[in-house]
This record gives C-alpha cells, structure tokens and sequence, in this order.
C-alpha cells in the first residue's frame, strides 16, 4: 500500500470526506462519524503532514444520492479537478456517492491528476486497470445498494397502506383517537364550519360563492398548526379560496383512505416536484374506511361541478358595453380553446350591421387559422328569447320560494356564529383566571397577561356585535307590498327589451345583470352553454344562418303571401299589407311599392293588370269601341259612377267590366 504513495502525492492535501445521510444518524449514530474521522490517523501513517490533512464535513445530515445541495462533496471534486489533492479518504464508498454518475465522475478526475483513493479495506489508484475496476464495482454496488433499501421501505408503506394501517396526516375537522381510529373533531365549531362550506358549495356550486357567503356572513375557518412552538393547535381566521377546493376536493371528509394522490419527483437541480394523480392512478383508495361529513357520491358531485366550472373559466376581460349590435361582447367564450372571444362587424344589404364572433387567439399568438367564427345576429336573438322567458311570474315565484327556503338555513348561520361567541368568552375566561393568578407585584408578567386578557375582550365584544347585527338582518323578509312590485318586473322588463328606443348598450348591461358567460361551439349547428350569475347553467342550440347567396332571397312563404295578396291589391297596397302582416325584406327593411315590382319580375308572378284581363276585364278604349261611344265618354262616366272600375296600378289607371256584366 505504501508503495503506491509517491513524493508529488505528499505534496499535495489529503482530503477525508465526512458524511452522514440525516441530522437523526448525525445524533444517534455517533460512532459512525467517529470511525469516518479516525481515517484522519490513516493520513498521518501514510507521510502526510498533519497540516496537509483538510476534513470536509460540511455534508453531515446530507443524502450522498446526488450533489445537489452537497457542498462539500463539490469542493472535494474541485479541489480534485485542480490538482491540489494527493489522496481522498472516506470510510466507504456510500459516503462519498450513492451515484454511479458522481462516483465515476470522481474516479475519472482522480484518474487524470494521479489522485489516489483510500477507505477503511485499502489504498486505491484510479489510474490503474484493476483498481478502476474494483472502485467501479463498488459503487455500482453502492447505488444498488440503495435501490434495494429504499424498495424495502417504500413495500412495507405500500403494503400497510393498501391494508387501510398506515397512518396518515387527517385534514381539519377529522382527528385519531387514541386507538387510530378517525372521527370526527371534537369541537363543535370545527364541524359546523366544514360542514357550512359543503352546504354553501351544494346551494351556489361555486368555490368563490362559497368564499363570499363566508365573508358576507363574517364566518372565521379552523387551520392546523403543522409546526413550531403551537404545532397541533387551531388558528381561526377568514377563509381563502384555495381553503374551500382543499376541502372539496379532500376525499378523507368523504369516508374514504386514500393513498398515493400525488408523485413527488426530484429534478437535477435538486428541486422536489410534487404532482397531483388523477384517480384512476391513486395506489389506494378505500370507501366508507371512517366517518366523513358527506358521502361519496357527494364527493363525486362535488368534482363533477368543479371539474365544469374551470372549463368555464376564462380570464376576464373587464370592457365596458360597447355601441355595437353585438349582444354577447366580452362576455362569449371559444368552446374548442376556452379563450374569449373577440367582435367583427359587416354590413348586409349596404346598411344593416351584422356581428361575428370571432376566436383569433392562436392567429395573433401562433399565426394559424381561427378556432371559430360564429354568426352573431341569430345567436344575439336566441339570447334575448332566452331572457324573456326566464324572466316570468313563474321564475320570480321561484326565487321567492328560494328566498323563503334561505330563512331556514338562517338558523345554521346563526348557531355557527354563536359557536364563535361561546369560543372567545371562553378564551377571554381563561386569559382572566391567568392574571388573577399572577402576583401583583410582577408587573412584568402582569402586564403581559392584562394587555391578553383586554385583547380577548375586545374579540369577545366583536363576536358578540357581529352575532346581533346578523341577528337582526337575517330576521328580513320580504313584505306583501315588495312581493306586488316584484310581480310586475316581467312585464316591465318585457316592455324595456321590446321598446325601439332601449338602445343597444343598454340591452347589453341587462345581459351582463343576468349572464356570467356563454360558452360556443359550432358543428352543424350553434352549441351555447350559458353560466347565470349565481352559477347557473342551460344549454340551447340555435341553427346556422343560411349561406350568404341564400340569406338575400326572399323567403318562399313571402312569395306566395304577395301572389295572393295582387289578385286583389296594386304593388303598392301588397306593399302596405305585407308590412302589417309582419312580413320583411331578405335584409329586414319593409316593403315598399319598388320591392314587390321587382319580386314580380324576377319570379314571374303576374301583376294585378295582368289577372284583371284574364278575367276579360277591358280597357277603357276597348269599352268605348263597344258602345260606339269615345274613350274621354267612358272616363267621363266612370268619375261621375255610372260605370264601374278596378284600378290595377297607384296611378288610378282601371280597367272595366264587359258590357254585358255591367
């Protein structure tokens, strides 16, 4: 061994390498790190100077299985890397890398700068065939060695998991007895205010609605303190979203044990990644294992709701209601890409505007096709149907009955709210019976505990303010006299949509009252999911818009109307009666005198003159020729009502019956 030992060896540093895997091994396993330690001696035997011997032990309480987070090893390979080592020493290869990559990185450093390794059976060069070789095994069955203990551990956890045994960290509201078995809490307001976010999440179906009904009703939410001085221990305080889906989507206050809900993974940097599992990759999952606060096919309904509400979502895109025609401005959102759609514009007939709905997200971002363009004039009408027919007594009488039916969970909110009072009496008690106890003479302690006991008596005070001012609002309903107004606002809101002078930004603002969003995808038809406000949701389908060609004919059942109408009207009263029967131009515009004439050309349907004659009605030159008489005669005749004329234009030209019908 010694003989491996040269001059340029000795001078240069020796560097023990000192490890151990956790801060627990640092205090329990202490002989370890003595024995790693006394390597030290090894130096000093093979010539070096005991100045020459640096102890790197900055890893103590480190894992060896990669360098992230190792300090000291990443010296070492440093120091190594420049020339400055003679020997490295380390009790055994897992103390240095658990890695086969680290392990032969080092042994390939120490193999180009003549650096030669020592551990408790040898002295190694890693320049040489067989101790390269030996060097490589035992890393390789170091690294093996760790695989094999980590799958020890990780079996015996899987094993007592899929058994329901292994004890797991309970969510607040639930707790272990002391034979490990979960119940539920028990502190009565701790349940009352889990079970409050499952009842507000069933009524709205929404998790922000459930955050405001908190707020709005001063209600404060439990937390566990995990660590430090208060580990174990309740902090109140007001509730935040991402409380109410943790405790939506914990199946545990379901009845269920559930393991292996996320992944952790390890970067190259070091970084701990923690990914969430979809269910059908969970390890375990058994039902009814304990008492819940729901059941499972609650927890079900409750994913379901939250699953279609982050479809749903979209970024808001706060703009005002513009002068445009489109109804549904920022608030339609794409069904193929969820992103908000945006408005085009253009004319039809040369005048009326028509809306487009138009999603140019991947066009501005990625520069390819738009996902969807949607006509917006037939969608826009759909919409208004749609809120005239919700917007009836029938649908008011239902909110009423709402109404009534919140005055019974009244009394939830207000027992939890007591709940809250009888706490703070009792901790604003028990910081009293503290200074009481206290001697008088030590001010300093006395005044720590008198300026506790003043704060508990100020929440006391608030509690107990909030408890009477919701008291009195929550007593509220509605009277006979606002009963009779809200009957009447169907109609009044069918007057306000219907009238010609509502402009279209205020239709638009009557919308954004009513609608959160609508959600569109287009096939053969337009598909439109509507979110109400209050987390509502009803699907309509409205059919496409014919195509552009066909969109300026005029409808079948207009044509045949006007044939009917000429075989007793001119052009012009076929025009005036076409109007009152509600009958439109293909652009929308009524009909005028110009309008039915060229629809009698272009279709070839005969105009009144042309049926008069068929029916051998004459002309007034071809009466006057049957009487013997002239043309000015008949006219003459017909003013003063001695014959009679049908008029066949708005000129007052007529055409008279035969003689013999006279």
């Amino acid at each position: 061994m010694v003989h491996q030992v040269a001059a340029h060896h000795l001078k240069r540093l020796a560097c023990l390498y000192v490890r151990q895997s956790t801060l627990q091994q640092v205090f329990e396993n202490t002989e370890s790190t003595a024995r790693q330690y006394a390597l030290r001696e090894r130096a000093l035997a093979l010539g070096w100077a005991e100045e020459s011997i640096l102890v790197i032990d900055q890893d103590l309480g480190h894992s060896a299985a990669s360098t992230a987070d190792r300090l000291g090893f990443q010296r070492l390979v440093a120091s190594v890397g420049l020339g400055q080592v003679g020997l490295v020493l380390g009790l055994e290869v897992s103390r240095l890398a658990r890695n086969s990559s680290d392990w032969h990185q080092l042994l390939e450093i120490c193999a180009l700068t003549q650096t030669l390794i020592l551990d408790e059976e040898g002295l190694y060069d890693p320049s040489t065939f067989n101790d390269r070789l030996l060097l490589g095994l035992k890393g390789a069955m170091s690294e093996a060695e760790l695989f094999v203990m980590r799958a020890r551990l990780q079996g015996g956890i899987l094993n007592k998991a899929r058994r329901g045994a292994l004890k797991l960290a309970l969510p607040v509201g639930l707790c272990y007895t002391e034979a490990n078995l979960v119940v539920l809490d028990p502190d009565l307001q701790v349940q009352a205010a889990i079970r409050e976010i499952f009842l507000s999440f069933q009524h709205t179906g929404s998790a922000f609605a459930t955050v405001r009904h908190f707020h709005q009703q001063h209600l404060l939410f439990p937390r566990r303190i995990r660590r430090g001085p208060h580990q174990g221990e309740l902090a109140w305080g007001a509730i935040q979203h991402h409380d109410v889906l943790r405790v939506l989507h914990q199946p545990a206050y379901a009845g269920a044990y559930v393991f292996g809900r996320t992944r952790t993974t390890k970067s190259t940097d070091g970084k701990i990644h923690i990914q969430e599992l979809p269910r059908p990759e969970w390890d375990t999952l058994v039902k009814n294992a304990h008492v819940g606060y729901i059941t499972w096919e609650g927890f079900e309904r409750n994913e379901a709701q939250l699953a279609m509400n982050s479809q749903a979502y979209a970024p808001e895109r706060f703009s005002p209601p513009r002068e445009g025609p489109a109804l549904l401005q920022g608030l339609i959102l794409c069904g193929k890409c969820g992103e908000r759609m945006t408005v085009r514009y253009h004319q039809r007939g040369g005048q009326r505007i028509v809306p487009d709905y138009l999603c140019q997200h991947k066009s501005i971002e990625q520069g390819e096709p738009p996902c969807q363009r949607i006509p917006g004039s037939n969608l826009d009408q759909a919409i208004g149907t749609l809120l005239l027919e919700h917007v009836t007594p029938e649908a008011l009488a239902l909110t009423l009955a709402v109404q009534d039916e919140l005055l019974l969970r009244v009394e939830e909110a207000q027992r939890l709210r007591h709940l809250q009072v009888e706490r703070a009496q009792y901790e604003a008690d028990l910081a009293q019976r503290r200074y009481l106890k206290v001697d008088p003479d030590n001010r300093l302690v006395a005044t720590v505990l008198e300026a506790e006991w003043n704060t508990k008596l100020r929440e006391l005070e608030e509690a107990r303010a909030i408890e009477e001012q919701y008291k009195r609002d929550d007593q509220y309903q509605v009277s006979t006299e606002e009963r009779a107004e809200i009957e009447e606002v169907p109609a009044r809101f069918r007057q306000f949509w219907e009238n010609p002078k509502t402009t279209v930004r205020q239709r638009k603002r009557a919308v954004r009252l009513v609608i959160e969003d609508v959600t569109v995808h287009k096939t053969d038809r337009i598909v439109a999911h509507i979110r109400f406000k209050g987390g509502a949701t009803q699907t309509i389908a409205v059919p496409l818009p014919p195509p552009f060609a066909q969109s300026r004919l005029t409808a079948p059942e207009t044509l045949a109307e006007m044939d009917r109408l000429l075989k007793k009207y001119t052009d012009a009263e076929v025009a005036e009666q076409l109007n009152q029967r509600g009958y439109r131009t293909f652009d929308g515009h009524l009909f005028e005198t110009i309008h039915v004439y060229q629809l009698r050309r272009h279709h070839g349907i005969p105009d009144r003159y042309a049926r008069l004659r068929a029916q051998g009605m004459l002309t007034a030159k071809e009466l006057a020729s049957r009487y013997g008489v002239s043309a000015q005669v008949i006219w003459r005749r017909y003013h003063q009502g001695r014959i009679a004329g049908v008029r066949y234009n708005g000129r007052g030209s007529c055409l008279f019956f035969p003689p013999d019908e006279e």
